[in-house]
């Protein structure tokens, strides 16, 4: 190794890209998202429909899916000592005829349709070769010294605000995993995926960002801010994160991202002692860069493909650019 590099690992995971984008790389595969493959993106736009894959932000109501994720809150703020909201300036300034408001919000980043940074899964791992594993992030970014140390000042490198620099619009393809399994309980390997592939005449590219219909999302907008928990968690359809031929799939195929309308992606539940409680997390975000949407609303636009029978389409999503966050809100907006 060139003593003049600024690598910051001397071992990398088995099977990573850790380096292939450059040394100080923080976007992982959507180095791949060329201004070819951009264009080749806004070619599939031929209608002009366009199609919001955001869940209203209050959804799925209530922390019951996950404890730690609490609904946002819309909080006041003063101007004078007094609530800036439906604020009559002319009580202060006569003559003057504008009402004004302002708000303030306590979001947690990750409650409701979201993005995952790199910053959001690590590892302990060896990266500087010493026998010793420590938490580590993508392409070695270390916890406490470029990643979330302790946590005043957040993702100090891989936080949410790469993402959004780089504008994330691309090439989108849809698994509409729902139209084949239904609203049951569905964990599909790289067999099951293949086969909805086959068909429905999914081409995947490098630079396309996969998209995983299931219903999720829909039942929970169904359940109107009441969701039920154990319901949800024993429906619909999720990846197999232990297949490992499915990972190589990931890995072979050049996908950017994987999005989906379910709350993990994978299966959250699958079992097994080694190595990873999310291993389709750990195989994307931290060994490969590929980054993970989670809780889009998809129904809409997948029965539009359906009906037109297409699979692919134009996705514009890039996050809030608000450095050192983990993960961030997204309004994500399909064309076709």
């Amino acid at each position: 190794m060139n003593g003049m590099s600024k690598r910051r690992w001397v071992n990398r995971p088995d099977g990573s890209t850790w380096g292939d984008y450059g040394d100080d790389d923080q976007l992982g595969r959507m180095n791949l998202v060329t201004p070819e493959v951009v264009r080749s993106a806004i070619a599939e736009v031929r209608e002009g429909l366009t199609f919001c894959l955001s869940l209203p932000l209050d959804l799925p109501g209530g922390d019951t899916l996950n404890s730690k994720r609490k609904p946002p809150e819309l909080r006041p703020v003063f101007l004078n000592g007094e609530v800036y909201s439906n604020y009559r300036w002319s009580e202060r300034q006569p003559g003057i005829g504008d009402v004004s408001s302002d708000e303030a919000v306590l979001l947690h980043s990750q409650y409701s349709t979201q993005w995952d940074s790199f910053a959001h899964v690590g590892a302990d791992f060896d990266a500087d070769g010493d026998g010793v594993p420590e938490p580590v992030y993508y392409n070695g970014y270390r916890a406490g010294e470029h990643v979330l140390s302790p946590y005043d000042g957040g993702a100090l490198a891989l936080g949410v605000d790469k993402m959004a620099a780089s504008c994330i619009q691309t090439r989108g393809v849809m698994i509409d995993a729902r139209r084949h399994h239904g609203d049951g309980r569905t964990v599909i390997g790289l067999d099951g995926l293949q086969a909805i592939m086959d068909a429905d005449g999914v081409e995947v590219r490098p630079g396309d960002i996969l998209m995983l219909h299931t219903g999720f999302a829909t039942m929970i907008a169904e359940m109107a801010g009441e969701p039920d928990a154990g319901k949800l968690h024993a429906s619909c359809a999720v990846l197999d994160g232990r297949d490992e031929r499915l990972l190589q799939w990931i890995t072979d195929s050049g996908i950017v991202a994987i999005v989906s309308d379910n709350m993990a992606v994978e299966d959250a539940h699958g079992g097994g002692d080694c190595c990873s409680r999310l291993p389709l997390h750990h195989h994307c975000l931290f060994k490969l860069g590929v980054h993970l949407g989670e809780l889009w609303y998809l129904d809409e636009l997948a029965r539009a493909l359906h009906e037109r029978q297409r699979t692919a389409f134009l996705l514009t999503a890039p996050p809030l650019r608000l450095p050192g966050a983990v993960g961030s809100p997204v309004t994500p907006v399909a064309t076709i």
